[in-house]
């Protein structure tokens, strides 16, 4: 089945996502404003565009698909599919809670994004937010995630930034 790629809204173009994995905040910006700061977990495994990799991918994606409006939080998605249990804080495993933005990459490296099932979505593990901690989606609480879900329509831009190269002098 061919996926059908998205492109960013135009009309909706003031509203976007900017990702900083260096700092490990979500920005939800209004042109030059910040309307709203969430913190994330992106992936423990690094910055990576391979399939089966578990690395957060980074460049230009817009929002495809919201999925889960309505659902309560820690909601439990499998394969973006609400599985009709909840779940509680912790554990183990890496779940996919509560709300979902499905991301399409929209450069030649992250096109296979949205095949990957990198997305952003709530977690059970919140005590990581704030450091690298997932399998390659970007992690945010489940209240954040409502509030990020309710913000933004499909269409919207998102940017996924990289730390910057570290300066030559830090090693003087």
């Amino acid at each position: 089945m061919a996926i059908k790629k998205a492109k960013p809204d135009p009309a909706r173009r003031r509203r976007e996502i900017v990702v900083d994995v260096a700092a490990q905040t979500l920005r939800v910006m209004d042109g030059p404003r910040v309307a709203a700061e969430f913190p994330v977990s992106t992936s423990r495994f690094g910055l990576g565009f391979e399939e089966g990799s578990f690395r957060t991918p980074t460049g230009r994606f817009v929002v495809r698909e919201k999925i889960g409006e309505g659902a309560p939080p820690w909601t439990v998605f499998r394969a973006r599919e609400n599985t009709g249990q909840t779940t509680a804080p912790g554990g183990e495993e890496d779940l996919v809670l509560t709300r979902i933005l499905t991301l399409d990459g929209l450069e030649p490296a992250n096109i296979n994004t949205l095949e990957r099932f990198v997305y952003l979505h709530g977690t059970n593990q919140e005590q990581l937010i704030g450091t690298p901690a997932s399998h390659g989606c970007i992690r945010l609480r489940n209240a954040d995630m409502i509030a990020l879900h309710d913000m933004v329509p499909a269409g919207t831009p998102v940017e996924i930034l990289p730390p910057p190269p570290a300066s030559p002098l830090a090693s003087i």
